[in-house]
């Protein structure tokens, strides 16, 4: 790396240069040192490394496909012994780095996490084929196998734990956010902030449509306790360092407004009768924080968010009383064919709509179109590229990987028809 870590953070912090939760800027570099004893190993889920005298402490591991370079890689910066590993949650790019360290010749480290990360471990086991599923999806891996085994941890907590390691004293505590079982830790000695994915250089990451609940307010409520602590270097589990007292207070309380304007929105408009399609289309982020690097939807994005948050305190129904009972799809979609003069109409309506610039309509349109005749090669012509074209013109990697993965089912069904 020509820059220093500090330079590379401000370039980081001015939009010059791209790191974040969706493009791991320094990935490969290994362990970056940050300060005396302090070491960044950057990745899709960085990794902190803390050495004393006598013992090495992480923060995160990983995930799956960086074990062994994330191994090298600390050994490579010291070959004290890991005796303590901190998960900040159970997502697995953040829990996977510990096999080849478990397996040195030495005693096996312990793991701390919030007491909650079993209950994710087991509710990963009960759903791998749809985790497998939906990660493909996303990240567009068709590769991609949910792993069936986990590293649980050792100790466990519930509301705070106090860690005391050589020079090191972690104070860990509890939060809700992307997960219910995020730890942040606080070295305050060092004055060093970990809050693992409570912070990940784009818009938070509590919308996910294909993920289970995430807590909006109570990660602003979170925001603000980080904010207060006056951290002077904020190592976060996605993306860049950030470094000052007044960047790091910034960052956080302003996420924090962000998303506080989101909820009270969306509560208001549930409180006073809205249905979700009005506060889907309707409630939007703070305008003067639009420019905000560290605001950017490009991995999940507000409306997604609206949708978590009436899941979180309205339940499944969206207040439109078709949708409490509906008919099956496909035979909606078969009485709007009738309607429409047959699959071709919606078809050729999909196509005109997308080419106006309509591709909310024309994905439903394509939809139908398919629903109502699922081996027309025209239907699923126009399904593949209505469907390119949305994710074309997204910003957020959740839908880009939806469309571009139903363009593919189209192509895929028919083959070289298309």
């Amino acid at each position: 790396m020509n820059l220093s870590l500090t330079d590379y953070a401000d370039r980081v912090w001015h939009g010059a240069v791209d790191d974040s939760v969706v493009h791991a800027g320094q990935a490969g570099s290994g362990v970056i040192e940050v300060a005396d004893g302090v070491g960044w190993h950057p990745g899709f889920g960085n990794v902190v490394t803390f050495r004393t005298d006598d013992q090495v402490i992480l923060f995160d591991t990983g995930n799956p496909l960086s074990a062994g370079s994330l191994h090298q890689a600390v050994r490579a910066w010291t070959p004290l012994p890991v005796t303590t590993a901190i998960f900040s949650h159970g997502h697995i790019d953040h829990v996977f780095g510990m096999g080849p360290f478990d397996a040195e010749d030495a005693a096996r480290p312990t793991v701390l996490a919030h007491e909650r990360i079993g209950e994710r471990f087991d509710r990963y086991l009960l759903t791998g084929g749809y985790n497998t599923l939906i990660n493909r999806r996303q990240f567009q891996a068709p590769d991609l196998r949910w792993p069936t085994r986990y590293r649980r941890p050792d100790l466990t907590y519930r509301e705070a734990l106090t860690l005391t390691r050589g020079d090191f004293t972690f104070e860990l505590f509890h939060v809700e956010g992307e997960t219910d079982d995020a730890t942040v830790a606080w070295v305050p000695r060092h004055r060093i902030l970990c809050p693992g994915d409570m912070f990940i250089w784009v818009s938070p990451n509590c919308g996910n449509p294909q993920k289970v609940q995430r807590y909006p307010r109570e990660w602003a409520l979170a925001l603000r306790r980080m904010a207060a602590l006056g951290a002077e270097i904020m190592l976060p589990s996605h993306g860049a360092p950030v470094f000052g007292v007044g960047r790091i207070r910034l960052a956080l309380t302003e996420t924090a407004e962000w998303l506080e304007s989101l909820v009270e929105q969306t509560l208001d408009g549930l409180n006073a009768g809205a249905r979700l399609d009005d506060l889907i289309h309707s409630v939007r982020p703070p305008a003067h924080l639009a420019d905000r690097v560290y605001l950017r939807a490009r991995y999940d994005e507000p409306e997604f968010i609206v949708r978590n948050l009436w899941r979180r305190y309205a339940g499944w129904y969206d207040g439109n009383p078709a949708h409490l009972k509906p008919a099956p799809e496909d035979r909606l979609a078969t009485a709007l064919a009738d309607l429409a003069g047959g699959g071709a109409a919606l078809s050729e309506a999909a196509r005109r709509y997308a080419d106006a610039g309509e591709l909310r309509i024309a994905g439903h349109l394509a939809e139908f179109a398919v629903q109502a005749a699922p081996d027309d090669a025209a239907a699923h012509a126009a399904r593949a590229d209505v469907n390119q074209a949305r994710a074309e013109h997204e910003s957020s990697l959740m839908a880009q990987g939806i469309f571009t993965w139903a363009a593919a089912e189209s192509r895929e069904r028919l083959g070289d028809e298309l």
